[in-house]
């Protein structure tokens, strides 16, 4: 069912809140063990069907950092959190790819792959929802346990111009945001930097117009799984915390 595949991998109970002037903590990669698959603190967030991604702690330069190779094929690691996103709303992370999904589209089922992807997870309401999507969320539980309503995923897409979001042809509710694109930049590191609180206002504003709902968690991967190219991605560790 990859129509919910997006939000359903964020399966995640509450965690401990951030203080208003702490980072909240986000298991480092730089500390894990060499080789070793899952980082402490981390879980794979898989479909139940086909090919999975592979995932390694590796070492680049002087740093540790998670590389996932996706070869026709679905993978993401999550970590379970509970953060206010108005006291604690900078994500901040660098990434790497080798290369962008050639035959992506992101407007498309058939084309929504991508060569590197960060998802945050909101604890969104069911009660704002409308009766259709409580009904398709309810079935989609049924099948794939807890998914959030809410999501926004930060990819690295292949053609689209940085800042292009759109919602993803699978899932209504989970924003699709550019932040890098093309091959120009495939190959270094680069840094990101998210105010998820104001992207949420973007995504969800006309149809949310309370609080901002707690973040619940963060999931890095790729897939391959719809054009069956391969891509390895790399990341580095995640922050998150106060507007400074």
């Amino acid at each position: 069912m990859r129509g919910a595949l997006a939000a359903a991998l964020f399966a995640f109970a509450s965690a401990a809140a951030a203080s208003p002037d702490a980072d909240v903590p986000i298991a480092k990669f730089s500390t894990a063990a060499l080789g070793e698959e899952i980082p402490q603190g981390w879980e794979k967030a898989e479909l139940p069907y086909g090919n999975r991604s592979e995932f390694r702690v590796v070492a680049d330069g002087k740093s540790r950092v998670l590389q996932v190779r996706a070869q026709d094929s679905f993978g993401s690691l999550a970590f379970r959190l509970s953060a206010e996103a108005q006291k604690t709303p900078i994500l901040e992370w660098r990434w790497k790819v080798d290369r962008v999904v050639e035959k992506a589209d992101i407007e498309t089922r058939p084309g929504e792959d991508f060569a590197a992807r960060v998802y945050v997870a909101f604890d969104y309401p069911e009660s704002e929802l409308s009766m259709g999507d409580r009904a398709k969320l309810t079935i989609a539980r049924a099948v794939e346990g807890f998914v959030p309503a809410a999501a926004i995923c930060y990819v690295w897409d292949n053609k689209h111009p940085v800042g292009t979001s759109m919602w993803s042809p699978y899932f209504g509710r989970v924003r699709t945001v550019v932040v890098e694109s093309g091959n120009e930049r495939a190959g270094q590191w680069v840094a990101e930097k998210r105010d998820v609180e104001e992207d949420f206002i973007a995504a969800f504003g006309e149809q949310w117009r309370g609080k901002v709902p707690a973040i619940s968690g963060v999931v890095v991967g790729n897939d391959t799984d719809q054009t069956g190219e391969t891509v390895t991605a790399s990341f580095g560790d995640f922050h998150l915390g106060p507007r400074k």
